[in-house]
């Protein structure tokens, strides 16, 4: 009777004591707790992903007037990777009278023309940038060009060639005959200019740059006024050959054909190195003999155009073609000179004890 009672009184004060204890377990144990559960149903802490959105920072050009530093308009959300010519052709949308040919910009207003390859990015010191504009007037493609400008004395001289009788006498035309070097000093004349158009259209390879109109204008009129006047005298009927007769006339033609072989060869070897892309050193000679002229010159090129006028000179034995031989050497050099100084800043190792266009002379 005794430990029936013990026993039936010690089991309520279990119960009670383990309500006790559930009742008396402290509040952060019971939040703990409950985190734990709500964790476990959850699987696996994983972060949400989150969103990255790229800003792009876009560039504002604005364009101001050269002469008057008016506002011309204002070019908005240009891309960092975007280059000159893209501002241009936007300039283009906003002024439509204005072609992205004839624009000329400038980060500067007494500074140089920037080309269309820069990069806008390149340019900006903050989020506006700031260009000059010039109207560089109607231009046309260095293709057009050089096509137009050789094109024109290959056909004149050809005119003056077969003795038109509105330019000539027909009378003096049927008695006087030919001596052979007229018909050599055509033939070289036509290879000149037909190797200068088939060079221009298979060899050198623009950019897609432009030039004034006006430049190819003056160019046009150099090169066919003094061809109308050198072939003038040339197809005469009273043109008298050269002193030396026939030996003068093989020497000057063979030296003629000798330079404009080198030419070729040269701008072959020059444009070779533009599409390889490989511009870390000087062109080097070759086995060609025509391409030695890289050791003593840095535009062997000018040199040999030098050289075939020289001998055309002295093949023909006329007062126009030394005259214009005499310019083309002034033309040459400075065009040599100026290209030189650019190389010496490039390939400065290479080419600084060469000279411009004739050994030791330039």
């Amino acid at each position: 009777m005794l430990r029936r009672r013990k026993t039936s009184a010690s089991e309520p004060k279990k119960d009670l004591s383990a309500h006790g204890g559930a009742l008396s377990m402290p509040q952060n144990t019971r939040s703990f707790f409950t985190f734990s559960q709500l964790v476990l149903s959850a699987g696996h802490l994983k972060p949400p992903p989150v969103l990255k959105h790229s800003k792009i920072t876009y560039f504002e050009v604005e364009i101001l007037d050269v002469q008057s530093k008016k506002q011309i308009c204002i070019v908005d959300k240009i891309p960092p990777s975007s280059t000159l010519l893209d501002v241009k052709h936007k300039f283009h949308k906003a002024c439509p009278q204005w072609y992205p040919s004839r624009v000329g910009l400038q980060l500067e207003r007494n500074g140089p023309y920037l080309k269309d390859s820069v990069n806008i990015q390149s340019l900006a010191a903050s989020s506006i940038i700031t260009l000059y504009f010039t109207d560089l007037g109607q231009q046309v493609g260095w293709t057009t060009f050089f096509l137009t400008e050789y094109t024109g004395p290959l056909l004149i001289y050809l005119l003056f060639y077969i003795r038109l009788s509105t330019i000539y006498d027909r009378v003096e035309t049927t008695k006087n005959f030919r001596h052979p070097v007229v018909h050599l000093a055509c033939f070289c004349h036509c290879l000149h200019y037909i190797r200068h158009l088939l060079e221009t259209l298979f060899v050198h390879k623009f950019s897609g740059g432009h030039t004034p109109l006006k430049n190819m204008i003056k160019g046009c009129v150099f090169y066919w006024g003094f061809t109308s006047w050198i072939a003038y005298y040339i197809n005469h009927p009273r043109y008298t050959p050269p002193s030396f007769g026939y030996r003068q006339v093989s020497l000057a033609a063979l030296a003629f054909l000798m330079c404009e072989a080198g030419n070729h060869f040269i701008n072959v070897a020059l444009a070779h190195q533009n599409h390889s892309g490989n511009k870390a050193c000087f062109p080097s000679p070759t086995y060609n003999p025509f391409t030695w002229l890289f050791l003593l010159v840095s535009c062997p090129n000018y040199t040999y155009e030098v050289g075939s006028w020289i001998s055309f000179t002295v093949m023909t034995q006329t007062l126009p073609v030394g005259i214009f031989a005499f310019l083309m050497v002034i033309q040459m050099s400075l065009w040599a000179q100026k290209k030189h100084k650019l190389y010496l800043k490039k390939f400065y190792p290479e080419v600084r004890r060469k000279a411009a266009m004739i050994p030791i002379v330039f």
